[in-house]
C-alpha cells in the first residue's frame, strides 16, 4: 500500500459519505479549505485528524490504511 493508494482511500470515504465538506470539516476540527485539500492535492491529514475523520466519516483506519480490505 503506497501513500497514493491511501490519500485515494480517503478521498473515497469522503466522497461516498455524501457530507458536505464544510460539515466534515467543523466536526473534525479543520478548516474547509484543508478538507478541499485532502480530496484534490497530495496532502494527508496528521494521524489525529485521521482518527477524527474516520470516526466521523464511520470508516475503519484499517481500510483507509490499507491493513484489511473492508
Amino acid at each position: 500500500m503506497t501513500l497514493k493508494n491511501i490519500q485515494l482511500r480517503l478521498r473515497e470515504a469522503i466522497k461516498q459519505s455524501g457530507i458536505p465538506q464544510k460539515m466534515i470539516a467543523k466536526e473534525i476540527g479543520v478548516s474547509a479549505q484543508t478538507v478541499s485539500e485532502y480530496m484534490r492535492e497530495d496532502v494527508f491529514p496528521a494521524l489525529d485528524t485521521l482518527a477524527k475523520l474516520c470516526k466521523f466519516l464511520d470508516v475503519k483506519s484499517d481500510y483507509i490504511l490499507g491493513i484489511s480490505s473492508d
